[in-house]
């Protein structure tokens, strides 16, 4: 029980402290958590990590939404679980924390975590 708890323990501890900001159980914010805009987030790498704020603005299929911001739209993918009961509409505000996923044909964005400002 012991080796397990400290391999929790330490995977927790690498994962860093903006992870677990972003799974809700605290942690440091300061310096790398920038906003950034749609613009912006269609010209990282692959899996950057990336904070969003704007609006979710219409549903396009099972988990897959369009988001916009003032620079552009682009697609999110959002898991059910995601969303921890949270229901939010075309004219609210979010913030969405998650990665980038280059396709072959489009970039979207996967959430992590989904809260309304």
């Amino acid at each position: 029980m012991k080796k397990i708890s400290m391999l929790v323990f330490a995977c927790f501890a690498a994962s860093g402290g903006a992870n677990a900001a972003m799974n809700g159980m605290g942690g440091f914010t300061g310096g790398e958590n920038v906003i950034l805009t749609v613009e912006q987030v269609k010209n990282m790498n692959d899996n950057s990590k990336v904070w969003v704020e704007g609006a979710i603005i219409q549903k396009n299929g099972d988990e897959t939404y369009m988001f916009q911001d003032s620079t552009g739209t682009i697609m999110v993918e959002i898991d059910d679980d995601a969303w921890h009961g949270l229901v939010v509409g075309p004219t609210d505000t979010v913030r969405i924390y998650g990665e980038v996923d280059h396709g072959l044909f489009n970039t979207e964005i996967d959430i992590d975590y989904i809260e309304k400002l």
